[in-house]
């Protein structure tokens, strides 16, 4: 990806973060963590929230940010459930549910794939971001491997420390969406999700799962949406 960030280009759509993020500040779900007024504010916000969210993300890819404009000490480390490490020689990402084709994908095939670089924001919802350079396989092209069904409308995605999210497939099959397996042109750290963690411009932090195993396709979403939105956060979670 080489559509370097526009100031100019973003300034509606940052304008409309801004205005979100101004009249919400005070209720924005405590972080990475959780706070007590998280499910109030997603059963409000929700619905208006998603189809917003959507709308923006119609427009196509997100611009990116330069490579020089990379800053690696802003990235913070959140984890759910401690830091797996995974062994990269026994990895399998496997992808079930409404495929034709259930994969179970070691690195050496993911590497095989058609790589892709993404410069992009990673913001979470705690208030702080952060530019980063991940690098990996299109999850888009991972799902066209296994042959989706048509009537797969979600992704449900899990991960070694017991995190769970799900997607749903627009997001999922957006061009610079990617399971990562690199980040800032280096191999991707265990504390930054290694082997395989998602990563794309168009979702808050808190859906960016670590750690990945397992991609499950379904036609609804189930009674678990994700660890945090389970607890109130807004499921949709769109930039």
């Amino acid at each position: 990806m080489t559509n370097h960030q526009d100031p100019a280009s973003l300034l509606s759509r940052r304008r409309l973060l801004g205005l979100g993020a101004s009249a919400g500040s005070s209720l924005l779900l405590g972080g990475c963590a959780l706070n007590g007024l998280s499910e109030q504010v997603g059963q409000i916000s929700e619905p208006l929230n998603q189809r917003l969210e959507a709308l923006l993300q119609g427009r196509g890819p997100v611009p990116e940010f330069r490579p020089d404009q990379v800053d690696p000490e802003a990235l913070l480390i959140n984890s759910f459930n401690g830091t797996p490490r995974l062994d990269p020689g026994s990895y399998r990402l496997r992808v079930e549910g409404l495929v034709n084709r259930p994969l179970q994908l070691d690195l050496a095939a993911l590497a095989a794939l058609p790589q892709q670089s993404v410069t992009m924001r990673h913001v979470c919802v705690e208030g702080w971001a952060a530019i980063v350079t991940w690098s990996g396989v299109r999850l888009a092209d991972v799902l066209n491997l296994a042959e989706i069904s048509p009537l797969g409308g979600y992704v449900e995605i899990e991960s070694a420390d017991q995190y769970f999210e799900s997607w749903d497939r627009a997001s999922a099959i957006h061009p610079q969406t990617l399971l990562a397996t690199a980040m800032n042109r280096a191999p991707l750290p265990v504390a930054n999700g290694a082997p395989v963690r998602l990563a794309t411009p168009i979702k808050l932090g808190y859906k960016l799962s670590k750690w990945v195993t397992r991609l499950r396709v379904v036609s609804s979403l189930g009674v678990r949406r994700g660890t945090w939105e389970d607890q109130g956060y807004e499921w949709f979670a769109g930039l």
